[in-house]
């Protein structure tokens, strides 16, 4: 079997400055070039690895669940809520219980929340 790795993240976004915003703000994400295309889509990258594609989608509605997620670690989490809790983003655990984090049965602790668009981001320990 063939080594995979992840290249990016792509989001539709009604608001593309709002997002760049909200994902460089939140999670320190840098923007890079978008070589594919001149279109108003926005490439952000994280330590230099990691790229998320934010893709302008004027008449977009999302439906959302907290099942369809993506997940980034970080091994001070709580230093992670505290930064939440200045930028004034709530965050909930699994069950919705606002400002709670979760353990899971494997001792990883997670919180939930949802960008502008209300895509739901997982932050955990388990790094």
């Amino acid at each position: 079997m063939q080594d995979f790795f992840l290249n990016h993240l792509a989001l539709s976004v009604l608001d593309v400055e709002q997002s760049v915003a909200f994902y460089t703000t939140v999670f320190g994400f840098k923007e890079i070039k978008n070589t594919a295309s001149n279109s108003k889509t926005r490439w952000l990258q994280l330590n230099g690895k990691i790229q998320l594609h934010l893709i302008y989608r004027p008449k977009f509605e999302l439906k959302t669940i907290k099942a369809d997620h993506f997940a980034l670690s970080t091994a001070n989490l709580k230093g992670f809520i505290k930064h939440l809790d200045h930028l004034g983003i709530m965050y909930s655990d699994w069950i919705d219980s606002e400002n709670k984090d979760y353990v899971r049965k494997d001792g990883v602790f997670q919180i939930y929340f949802q960008d502008p668009n209300q895509h739901w981001i997982e932050v955990n320990n388990a790094v």
